[in-house]
């Protein structure tokens, strides 16, 4: 075990993440969504034991993404798109904010929050369902 003043992190069990769990109500229609507008890619899409397993994940990190799980039951759909309280389900980094808002807004999406910091460009929209997601553009420093 490190102690608090040992600035190297303790070794963890894990190597990377995977995929996180967004509850849907179709997800087909999650799907059109986050490949057709938010340009996701499939990673898997595959039945298990009768049940559909909806893998999608931004170009060049196939190995991270997002379950498109059906929820199912009352509870579940209960928190389709308030899974995280309101808060961001999720954070987009990109080279060019501009032609991510133009087609945001090319496919009807509703842009708010859109801020300039000293570091970053970044606006808010939300999916199908209501999760809010955050589009960033970083800076680069300038160089000394």
């Amino acid at each position: 075990m490190s102690s608090s003043s040992d600035p190297r992190p303790a070794p963890g069990p894990f190597t990377a993440l995977g995929r996180l769990v967004v509850l849907v109500s179709d997800a087909d229609e999650a799907l059109a969504f986050y490949r057709d507008v938010l340009g996701f890619r499939v990673l898997y899409d595959g039945t298990a034991g009768g049940y559909r397993c909806l893998h999608v994940g931004v170009p060049g990190q196939e190995g991270t993404g997002l379950w498109l799980m059906p929820a199912t039951g009352e509870r579940e759909r209960a928190l389709v798109g308030r899974q995280t309280g309101g808060q961001p389900l999720l954070v987009l980094y990109t080279g060019d904010l501009a032609a991510v808002a133009g087609r945001l807004r090319e496919h009807g999406i509703r842009i708010r929050d859109e801020r300039e910091d000293a570091d970053s460009s970044s606006l808010h929209f939300a999916d199908l369902y209501g999760n809010v997601l955050v589009a960033v553009e970083l800076r680069v420093p300038a160089s000394a």
